[in-house]
Formats: C-alpha cells, structure tokens, sequence
C-alpha cells in the first residue's frame, strides 16, 4: 500500500541522515505524524497516543513503538520492519520502553535530536520522555529536520499536489451547480465531499470550512448549518487532498445577485491575488510575497481589514494540523528563500466590520525554475449563484 517507490523513500532517509549529522546528531525521535508518512509511509490516526520511530545515523533499520492496535496499519501502509509494541495501562510508561531501544542502538551517552513541535506528541508524553532520557543522553528539539526536506516536493509528490489541486477544482464547479437562493450549507458540504469521494481523493475528518449570510467573517468550521438567501455571500475555503497532499483552494460566491459593494472587495482581493503570484519567485525570500500582498490592500485604504499572512505552506498533513502544513507562514518578516518544488496555498482576503461583507479568494501554486505554477484551471470570478 506504498504510495511511493522504494527509491523515493531511500533518498529520503539518505538527505534526513545528512541533516542529522551536519547537526552533530545521532538519532531523531520521530513524533510527526507528517514526518512518518514522509519518510516511510506510515498512514495512521494512532498518532494521537504515545507513538515514536527512531532513526539513526548508521543504516540501521527504523524502529518503531506503537501501540498493538497499530501494528498492522504500520506493517501495510510503511516500509518499517523492526515494530515494537506497548500495552496500554493506566499508570504505562512507554518512555522507559523507548529508553531501552535506544540502549540497544548504542545511543547511550549519545546527541538525540527529538520532534517537539507537533500533535503527536502532547506535553504529559514529553514530560515522559524527558524523565526517561533526562541524564541518560543529551536531546535537543530537531522538528525542522524533516519538514525542510518535505517543503521541496519531488516529481512523484508534485504529481499528487497536482490530483489533489483538480480535485479542488471540481468542487468549486460542485458549488456553482448547488448553491442559490433556498439551499442549505448542508447541500454544499455534501456537494464537495461527494466530488473528493468520487475523484478517488480523500476527505478531511473535520466539516467543510464554509459560511455565509450573517457567519460569512468565520474562517473555521462551526457546528450547525443555515439555510441561504438572496444578498448573502458564501465563502468557501477547501482543500483537494490525494494521498494526504494538499491543494488548497478559496472563493466567495454572491448568493442571488451581487451588491456593488462586494463587486469592489472582489477587484481588489484579485488585484491582490495577481501581484502575490507574480511575487511567487525562485530564489527570493517568501516575505516578498506577503510584501506584494499588502501593498494592494493598503493603497486601496482596506489595511485594517486585510491578513498579517499572504498564506502558508501545503503538503501532505494529518489532522488536527489540517491544511496548513506550518511553519512556514508567508508573512512579511519571513526570510526563507522559495525553491522550485516548494507549494504554497496562497489567500488575499478582505473582512470589513463596516457592512459585514467580505471577499476571499485563494489557490495553490507550485514555485518553478523560472517564477510560480498557479495548480488551479479555473478562472477567477464573483459568481452570481441564482
């Protein structure tokens, strides 16, 4: 069940050993669910519990410890072999069981990068792990080693970025065939999951991130839904997702006929949009982008109603963390350089208190050698949804 050739994850697991050695460091305690999945395939929800692989400098397999319900979707989804089981109980400590691993690789005494910035592991599982190796080896938070190699996407991952970006697509046109006057949010949601279902791609395990009519500034989900009428707007901000890998995608429809109002708002988010994308540069650092964003904003007098963030990067991420694959954000301050492979969901937004009204547009594009791929086919448009 590998998405990916063996070849792929070998060159991987050669450019993380890399890292760790130009750190000083010996192994990597590998608590990312991202960071398993990038590296061996691993494709699990287990990661809300104690769930740790180490990766050494020396070639020695990856060794996982997970607990036994896990076990099998580690064995096929992953290329890890050497699989370690914990049993659950009340007053269990698998950080004591991960100290003895790592005793039996020689890293005693040894530099232990671990991956602290993540949901796989919460702070009473840190604070274990700290116990346990606390005297024992020296660690140190390594949780940028991985996610700078997965900020590059290869050929294979570009591809699916690529999936996922058509699937996105399709459900905007699942939105213009569905949304009017009468309908409810229920309908669109349905709508755009049955188009990710149907397209082979995934769903993500929360509620479509969609609003309108009065809730239209929320810009994450809420429970419940509204039936919609003429002279609302709805937003819609999703994510195609293939095998994991993100293309984000972002759009306000006028529900019935459009108010000259809003018709503005879309000139100028747009205007925003383009100069963001014409700010997509190899070889530039990604603050620029946000740069290009805010100028439009604030020579058309909305800088108090636009983002601080032009957007963030995408990838191949697991719930909670959603579509945004962070660090990095793309504010202005941001220093990192974009590289061709690099992906970035991108999203000018206005929300202006003065009469309620907004106007979000957004989409991924893929830094080239020579400027930016915008992964999205559709045109940009204020739709009129009658």
């Amino acid at each position: 069940m590998l998405h990916f050739t063996m070849e792929e994850f070998n060159t991987r697991l050669i450019a993380t050993r890399s890292s760790l050695e130009k750190r000083g460091l010996d192994a990597l305690l590998i608590f990312s669910q991202e960071s398993h999945y990038y590296l061996t395939g691993y494709d699990t929800g287990g990661y809300k519990f104690f769930q740790c692989a180490v990766l050494t400098t020396s070639p020695s397999p990856i060794t996982l410890l997970a607990r036994p319900a896990d076990f099998h979707q580690a064995r096929l989804t992953s290329t890890i072999e050497d699989i370690r089981i914990y049993h659950m109980a009340e007053r269990g400590n698998p950080a004591q069981q991960l100290r003895d691993i790592l005793e039996e690789k020689g890293l005693h005494r040894k530099r232990i990068g671990i991956e602290l910035a993540t949901h796989g592991l919460t702070a009473a599982n840190w604070e274990m792990v700290r116990e346990a190796l606390a005297g024992w080896c020296h660690f140190e938070d390594a949780s940028d080693i991985v996610w700078r190699q997965r900020l590059i996407k290869s050929e294979q991952e570009q591809a699916f970025v690529r999936r996922a970006a058509a699937i996105a697509d399709e459900a905007i046109l699942a939105v213009l065939r569905t949304a009017c006057p009468g309908a409810d949010e229920s309908d669109i949601e349905l709508a755009v999951t049955e188009v990710a279902l149907k397209a082979g791609g995934d769903v993500t395990l929360a509620k479509v991130i969609l609003s309108s009519g009065p809730n239209v500034m929320m810009t994450k989900v809420a429970s419940g839904s509204r039936t919609m009428h003429d002279g609302d707007q709805l937003t819609l901000e999703w994510a195609g997702i293939f095998r994991r890998y993100h293309a984000g995608i972002l759009r306000t429809f006028a529900i019935g006929h459009a108010i000259e109002t809003h018709k503005e708002f879309f000139r100028v988010t747009n205007d925003a949009l383009q100069a963001i994308t014409e700010a997509a540069r190899p070889g530039r650092p990604i603050g620029k982008i946000d740069e290009a964003h805010r100028r439009v904003f604030d020579d058309a007098g909305y800088s108090a109603y636009r983002l601080s963030s032009a957007g963030y990067a995408v990838g191949a991420t697991f719930p909670p963390k959603g579509l945004p694959d962070t660090p990095p954000f793309i504010t202005a301050d941001s220093t990192l350089i974009a590289e061709p492979g690099m992906t970035f969901f991108v999203h000018p937004m206005i929300m202006d208190t003065r009469v309620d009204g907004v106007m979000m547009l957004g989409y991924t594009l893929l830094i080239t050698s020579t400027g930016c791929e915008v992964l999205s086919q559709l045109p940009i448009a204020y739709h009129e949804c009658m």
